[in-house]
């Protein structure tokens, strides 16, 4: 697909530095940095391919390039795998991109089944929200820093979010926006989305 998604800005143009080194070591030991990333990508890119018309379909109607969802799904479940009956984090997020349920978190009710097109709807536009809470929150920064720290508040909240420089400061791993990203651009330029 070589659409861009404007709206929300271009991932390929978003500065990334890719997986910290705790975060790589998912796969066993590895390097850091966006080749970590890319290799994690393509780890879950055969279990990515049940859900690709329902990630297009909903990258579609919520303006967000499908990529970015792929890589989400892969960072937050690893497409599935890591998920039990639909439940991770310890019973506290559901579904492929983990809605956060915990009332002392997000809060949210899940909608759907874990893989559902429902599912993936009612977290991207999760992530829209955030993206516009950030965007107004910071509206000097390009329109790549806003969507960088909107998927960075996905994963923390948008009043942890308070420089471009520290983004990931207060992020699962100290990488999540930086991370996803990397696996974004591996999808884009790899992955067919």
């Amino acid at each position: 697909m070589t659409e861009i998604f404007t709206g929300y800005g271009n991932i390929m143009r978003v500065e990334t530095s890719g997986a910290s080194w705790a975060t790589a070591q998912q796969d066993g030991p590895s390097e850091s940095g966006v080749r970590a990333s890319h290799k994690m990508a393509q780890t879950d890119s055969d279990r990515m391919e049940k859900y690709r018309s329902k990630i297009n379909a909903v990258g579609r109607k919520k303006g967000v390039d499908p990529a970015l969802i792929a890589a989400i799904i892969s960072r937050e479940s690893r497409a599935g795998n890591a998920l039990h009956n639909g439940w991770g984090d310890h019973g506290n997020a559901w579904g492929l991109m983990q809605v956060d349920v915990n009332p002392n978190g997000g809060g949210h009710t899940a909608r759907g089944a874990w893989d559902s097109e429902e599912h993936l709807s009612q977290a991207t536009g999760i992530l829209t929200d955030f993206i516009g809470l950030i965007q107004k929150k910071f509206p000097s920064w390009t329109s790549e820093q806003q969507l960088k720290g909107g998927i960075a508040a996905y994963n923390m909240g948008d009043r942890n979010v308070h420089s471009y420089e520290n983004v990931d400061g207060a992020t699962t791993g100290g990488d999540y926006s930086n991370d996803v990203v990397a696996r974004a651009q591996w999808y884009k330029t790899y992955g067919g989305f």
